[in-house]
């Protein structure tokens, strides 16, 4: 049986987390995704710790299953060549600010006019369009420009810092959203086109409700100001040994059990129906008793009871539960010297298919000779190229 997505063949020029982070979802079920990147500029993931032996371990997680083309864009034949691959690699995706792509001469209208079928994803963190387009920013600037974090938090504390990259991963599912239904619009019409990612869009979009609370309700949602952002008894509550409970026991049946669980009958009048004020009572009422015992015990009163009562737990935790041991969350990938690396699994599942992990993301430029010779360039043309640093220097980490 074919995988999933073998089909598609696709030209990834993004860096970091949000381009890459799409192309592993697709390179899991089988998409033949090239990596083109700079031989002089090394993507920061090859650079982070930690390392498993030579391989930067963040690299090897999000490039897995990926070839590697290292490229010069600035060479004068670059252009051409690209222009050849996306004669088969008719998906193009890039991460870089509105405009490069075109200076570079391998934008939208220059691949397109090579391939009309062309399907081109850009990524970039305002947009194409708009006055913010050429600006920089990184995750935590997103999540600041998205209201996010203008309500996230405790009053007395603010936003807080996050564990995650909420605008880069937003983005990198609103790309494999926007690729997929791209290529369903091509089969059906022979039309290619270019969608226009911005990782604002994104995090904006994860602050849907919030933003229907301002637009249709004419509040703007601020810190404890609602139920969701610290101002009932949603939230996390510190246990005597410094862990935290999750409870989330909103609906009148859970939030009846839960009083019951921890012996506070006094606390089910200020539920959900009772208002804020009650509910920050009750907030104070559940923070006392729960820091009376260890998350251990804890557990043991929550384990067999279905309240929607959780424990926080560290990575570590998280991936040796027996729920994400059932459900294969860690899988071990290849890597080039016969061992394996623990990486977590993709998150998509079906019935029909099976993702294949077939090894580490690639050291840079591991796979040019091999492209190059698939285009149908000779030897010499290909060395006279590397001799003027075209490719950089091929299978260097």
């Amino acid at each position: 049986m074919p995988d999933l997505l073998s089909s598609l063949k696709i030209l990834d020029f993004s860096t970091l987390v949000p381009g890459p982070f799409a192309s592993l979802l697709l390179a899991d079920w089988g998409a033949d995704v090239i990596r083109v990147e700079a031989p002089d500029r090394l993507d920061m993931m090859r650079l982070q710790p930690p390392f498993d032996g030579e391989h930067a371990a963040w690299h090897a997680v999000i490039n897995r299953n990926k070839r590697s083309l290292s490229l010069n864009l600035k060479h004068p034949a670059a252009p051409d060549v690209v222009k050849q691959l996306v004669q088969e690699y008719d998906i193009v995706l890039e991460q870089f600010r509105p405009g490069v792509m075109d200076r570079l001469g391998v934008g939208y209208d220059a691949l397109r006019a090579a391939n009309p079928r062309l399907i081109y994803c850009a990524i970039s963190g305002f947009g194409q369009d708009g006055p913010d387009r050429d600006r920089a920013a990184h995750d935590i600037n997103l999540v600041a420009r998205s209201g996010i974090a203008g309500h996230s938090g405790y009053a007395a504390s603010g936003p807080p810092p996050l564990g995650i990259q909420i605008a880069d991963m937003g983005s990198s599912f609103i790309a494999l959203t926007g690729l997929l239904a791209a290529v369903i619009y091509r089969e059906q019409t022979g039309i290619g086109q270019m969608i226009d990612v911005s990782m604002l869009d994104a995090a904006m979009t994860w602050n849907t409700l919030a933003a229907t609370e301002y637009l249709v309700g004419g509040v703007d949602p601020t810190r404890e100001g609602s139920v969701l952002t610290g101002g009932g008894y949603y939230g996390y509550y510190r246990t005597r040994d410094d862990r935290y409970l999750a409870v989330g026991s909103l609906e009148p049946k859970f939030w009846q059990g839960f009083c019951q669980a921890i012996d506070r009958p006094d606390l089910v009048e200020l539920g959900l129906t009772a208002g804020l004020r009650d509910q920050q009572r009750a907030r104070a009422g559940i923070a006392e008793t729960i820091a009376q015992r260890t998350l251990a015990e804890w557990e043991a009163v929550f384990a067999p009871l279905d309240l929607c009562v959780e424990p926080v737990l560290t990575m570590r935790e998280a991936c040796e539960q027996p729920q994400a041991q059932a459900r294969g969350r860690v899988v071990h990938v290849p890597r080039p010297d016969g061992g394996a690396q623990p990486q977590l699994a993709t998150p998509l599942r079906f019935s029909a298919c099976e993702p294949t992990y077939r090894h580490i993301g690639a050291t840079l430029g591991e796979h040019t000779a091999e492209i190059m010779t698939g285009l149908g360039y000779r030897a010499e043309q290909i060395e006279a190229w590397q001799a003027e640093g075209m490719f950089g220097q091929a299978n260097e980490e």
